[in-house]
């Protein structure tokens, strides 16, 4: 665990306290909306009894939805605050998932061919290089096993949603480049805004975070064994959104990218 770690789990745990929406547990699931929760492209099939491993994957969400459709969870985030939410899940479902801390570089507490499904939500880009990662993921999931990984579109990852002109838009004015974002440069501070759900507002310091570009992150999986099974976008669902706003960004600029793909070890 190195300062990188310590920092963003320092960084994680007061985002949860301040109730990010990313922790916010899920409390109202069944199984169809579990289901349309991971498995969006349909790829997923019966996951009952499948050993599944939640990979930076805390806060409550992913862990309800795989455990009412039957899988074996384990959880393995750095926050423990993320953690905690899971158990306030697993407390209302009745759920049992393993809860563990740790680094997503660092999947050695893991035996090999341990999981048919590697599911990780967005947490790659807190980390400073994806080879390393997968490479863990491709030892500890089995041949032909699925992985699921979300990272955020590196080509508008440092435009600034707040920053919105109406005879240009959102600049986009930086090089293209993997590494590490300038939150201060970019945004103006490195805090994250926390809307409630009162429409109150609150700022709080955010984790580092850092580029992967499509070269990269393509490059890497193919290096590491994986055959790219599907590709999605994040997108709005509001029609006609006030310009401005997030969901106008998101319309203009998809924020997130993942990728379903199959280990071929």
């Amino acid at each position: 665990m190195d300062d990188l770690f310590e920092l963003n789990r320092e960084r994680w745990n007061g985002l949860v306290l301040a109730g990010v929406p990313f922790s916010r547990p899920n409390l109202d699931l069944d199984k169809e909306s579990a289901r349309a929760m991971v498995d969006e492209s349909g790829l997923l099939g019966d996951v009952h009894n499948s050993r599944v491993l939640l990979l930076g994957g805390a806060g409550g969400q992913q862990s309800a939805a795989f455990g009412l459709l039957g899988a074996q969870v384990t959880v393995y985030d750095l926050s423990d605050e993320m953690l905690a939410q899971d158990r306030v899940v697993s407390a209302h479902y009745g759920l049992s998932p393993e809860l563990q801390q740790g680094d997503m570089r660092d999947l050695s507490r893991f035996g090999s061919n341990d999981f048919d499904i590697v599911f990780q939500p967005y947490s790659i880009n807190f980390v400073p290089e994806v080879g390393t990662v997968f490479a863990e993921v491709s030892r500890v999931l089995k041949g032909g096993g699925l992985y699921y990984v979300q990272w955020h579109n590196p080509f508008t990852q440092t435009m600034n949603a707040d920053n919105y002109e109406p005879d240009r838009g959102y600049a986009l004015n930086s090089i293209y480049v993997d590494g590490e974002i300038d939150a201060v440069a970019v945004y103006g501070n490195e805090n994250w805004s926390v809307e409630y759900e009162d429409g109150s507002m609150a700022e709080v310091p955010g984790p580092r975070e850092f580029r992967h570009t499509i070269r990269t992150f393509i490059n890497g999986l193919i290096a590491n064994g994986f055959e790219i099974l599907a590709f999605d976008e994040h997108r709005t669902k509001v029609e006609n959104p006030e310009p401005g706003s997030w969901e106008h960004y998101v319309a203009v600029s998809p924020p997130y990218l993942s990728l379903w793909t199959r280990n071929c070890k």
